[in-house]
Formats: C-alpha cells, sequence, structure tokens
C-alpha cells in the first residue's frame, strides 16, 4: 500500500465503517444522520510501511465541573474524539506490557523490554519503551476544539467581527482565565476549556487543542502509562486534517514553535521528555459524518451523543462517559479505558515486575498516591514548566479521587 495522508485517513475511516451500527450517529426523523467528530491512531515503521489503525474513537461531550466527583475514576471526565482516542491507544499499549510482563519471552510489535544500559535518572526508569523505527500518525475528522479551530468557528458566524474583551486595570497583572471554547474572538493563543457553547453546563476541562499542544511536551502517554513506558518514542509524528478543517495560521499559532509553544522550542527535560513538535497535514478524505459535509445542506445535523471507542484489544460504545445502558453510578458501567480500571491494569503489571523502584506504585491505594508515583516527577516538572512558559491560564480541573479496590 503507498503511504500519503489519504491512506492514513482511510485506515481509521475503514476500520469505523465495520463498526457495528449501534456505534453510530442514527438517523433522525428529518431523515438526517447525526454528526461527530472521528479520531483515529495510526502506526507505521519509518518508512510508512506496515500501517495499521491501532485505535479510534468518536465523541464530542465531557463531564462538567459538579459531576466529577462523583465520578469515583468510572465516568470519564472527558470523550471528545481526540482524547478518547488517546486513552485507547494507552490502554493498549499497557495491555502489551502487561502481556510481556506475563510472558516475558513473548514479543510486541510495538514495545519492548528496556536495557538495563538505557536506565537512569536523565532517561527514566520506565522498564518499558516504544520500539525504535515507528511513526505515529493521528488522523482527526475535525479541526481541534480551542484555538486550533477558532478562525473556523469565526467564519461560521453570521458576524465574524472578533468579540473585544475589556479587561479591568485591577486584573492586568493576573494570569488570564481560561476562556469558554467559543467566548472572545479577539483572544487567540490562549488556553481554552470545554465545552465551547455558552449554554452548558461549565467545566474546567481543557480543549483539545490544548491538550494536544502539551502532548508535544509530555508525549503521547498518559501519565499512569508513563509509569510503565519511556516517552522518548512516543510522540506524535504527524496530525492529519481534511483540507477543509485546516486553517495554517491557527495551527502555526497552537502549537508550532513560532506560535504559543515558543518559549519551550528548545528546551529538553529529564526522563525522556523534550518538545516534539508533531508535522500537520491535510488529506482530501472526509468523515460520513462530519459536521461540514460535501454539497449544500438545507437542513444542518444534530450532534449525536453515542460515543465509540475501538482498539486493536476492545470495543465499546459509551454514552455520557460510561458504556451504553449502564447509568453513571453503576460500577460496571465503566469503560475500559476510565481511570479505575486503568489503574488497575497498571497495577497489575507493576506486582509482575519484582524491581524495587516501583514499590510506591504497587503500594498505592488510591488514585492520588499512584499519580504521585516518584517515576513520574519528570513528568510533573514538564507539566508545569509548559503551564508557566507556554500555556499560561491552565487552571488543573477538580479532584476525582478514589479508592483502588471499589467494585
Amino acid at each position: 500500500m503507498e503511504f500519503s495522508e489519504d491512506t492514513i485517513a482511510d485506515l481509521v475511516i475503514a476500520k469505523f465503517d465495520t463498526l457495528p451500527s449501534k456505534s453510530k450517529p442514527v438517523v433522525d426523523i428529518r431523515g438526517v444522520s447525526g454528526w461527530v467528530p472521528l479520531n483515529g491512531i495510526v502506526i507505521t515503521h519509518d518508512d510508512g510501511s506496515n500501517a495499521k489503525c491501532v485505535a479510534l474513537a468518536t465523541g464530542m461531550k465531557c463531564l462538567h465541573s459538579l459531576k466529577i466527583p462523583q465520578a469515583h475514576g468510572i465516568v470519564l471526565h472527558d470523550w471528545h474524539a481526540e482524547v478518547l482516542a488517546i486513552r485507547g491507544l494507552n490502554h493498549f499499549l499497557i495491555q502489551e506490557c502487561h502481556n510481556l510482563t506475563q510472558s516475558p519471552s513473548s514479543c510486541s510489535p510495538y514495545i519492548r523490554w528496556r536495557d538495563t544500559s538505557e536506565l537512569s535518572s536523565y532517561r527514566g526508569l520506565q522498564p518499558f519503551t516504544i520500539r525504535e523505527g515507528l511513526k505515529m500518525y493521528m488522523f482527526c475528522s475535525e479541526a481541534p476544539c480551542g484555538d486550533a479551530s477558532m478562525e473556523l468557528t469565526m467564519s461560521a458566524q453570521a458576524d465574524a467581527t472578533p468579540w473585544q474583551h475589556e479587561v479591568l486595570p485591577e486584573d492586568r497583572e493576573k494570569p488570564p482565565p481560561p476562556l469558554k471554547g467559543r467566548g472572545f474572538f479577539s483572544e487567540l493563543g490562549t488556553v481554552r476549556r470545554k465545552p465551547s457553547r455558552p449554554d452548558s453546563q461549565p467545566t474546567l476541562s481543557k480543549s483539545c487543542s490544548d491538550k494536544l499542544a502539551m502532548k508535544q511536551c509530555t508525549s503521547m502517554l498518559s501519565s499512569l502509562a508513563s509509569i510503565l513506558i519511556c516517552p522518548e518514542n512516543a510522540f506524535l509524528d504527524t496530525l492529519i486534517l481534511p483540507e477543509t478543517e485546516f486553517v495554517k495560521s491557527a495551527c502555526d499559532r497552537s502549537f508550532g514553535p513560532g506560535g504559543r509553544m515558543g518559549p519551550v522550542t528548545n528546551m529538553k527535560w529529564s526522563g525522556g521528555y523534550s518538545y516534539h513538535p508533531f508535522k500537520i497535514s491535510t488529506t482530501k478524505r472526509r468523515f460520513q459524518y462530519s459536521r461540514r459535509r460535501p454539497g449544500p445542506q438545507p437542513v444542518q445535523p444534530k450532534p449525536s451523543n453515542v460515543s465509540v471507542l475501538w482498539t486493536i484489544r476492545l470495543q465499546e460504545t459509551l454514552i455520557n462517559g460510561v458504556l451504553q445502558g449502564r447509568k453513571q453510578t453503576d460500577v460496571r458501567g465503566g469503560s475500559a479505558v476510565c481511570r479505575l480500571r486503568t489503574c488497575r491494569l497498571v497495577m497489575e503489571t507493576l506486582a509482575l515486575l519484582a524491581t524495587p523502584m516501583f514499590m510506591d506504585g504497587r503500594r498505592s491505594s488510591t488514585y492520588a498516591d499512584l499519580k504521585g508515583a516518584s517515576v513520574l516527577e519528570e513528568r510533573r516538572q514538564v507539566k508545569r514548566h509548559v503551564k508557566v512558559e507556554a500555556l499560561e491560564g491552565w487552571v488543573p480541573n477538580l479532584e476525582d479521587n478514589f479508592n483502588l479496590d471499589i467494585g
């Protein structure tokens, strides 16, 4: 198969097409199917060969702030397609690590054991790494919400004139607060929170643009996956958008060294972390359930409340951050990628590693304990630095701590 951006998009869309109808937007009484963003992650060899979709997701919702303390690690906080696909990727990689610990002589095409000579305080002490010679691509059917899509949002308004934001004299020395996704068009290059609609419940969840910008420094690994896997080889190579969703100035501003990430352009931190700006390419392919569809649209599609998560090892349909058909208060409704189940998978893997350096992780009794593992200190330092230097206004979300023995 000849490699191209269209190839990546085709792999993701073709995999989505194989999923059951319950995982897709429904056709309403007007005869119009709903719309939902699609995101997929493809891993290839350096030369583009052996391209394989390893994770994909759809979704466009998040949990509002008042419900986070009741989530107990079961309800997802954010199931926008980009975030959910990255969660799927991390779950898949942790499963690969778990399989290797159960059978050390086995082999994974994506993960390998690190040699003892590779382990150091500067390069990280994690026992696994992603194999050399692999590249990671991400296809988004819609521009990521937040800063990278502001021009598209403005152009869709009846009046695209930027909204002026008056700053009071007493507020000029304060860091800017995270703005609503569609608020104050005149403020570009800023951290924004979800959801974008002004009539939605408030959250402190950062936009997908902001989260992807941070991933350029912390890698595609989550904090839990970073307990096991060194981030050195885990950075995104290319973000692929449909031509109609790409605004170069917005993407350069949001992600590039000439934009807001400029202050960390040459940064290299310990632990295998550094600023890895991903390339941004376009494709002519369009997802059939996109919001902006080819041809005239006399009737606008409605947003779908159904999300899907697929990886090489799992498939789930989700509504409101839990498995379809379950309530948010039901422990059985937790996705495989929810915090509680991911914590348990990591701890099961740690239990198989007879290494003293992971003792604090194995003894964790709460989510906060596990997140506070010493092996993650370098990652915490990177995030603190990036928030101060590049992503000013990044406010932490409300705490969702929970016991790891629930259920």
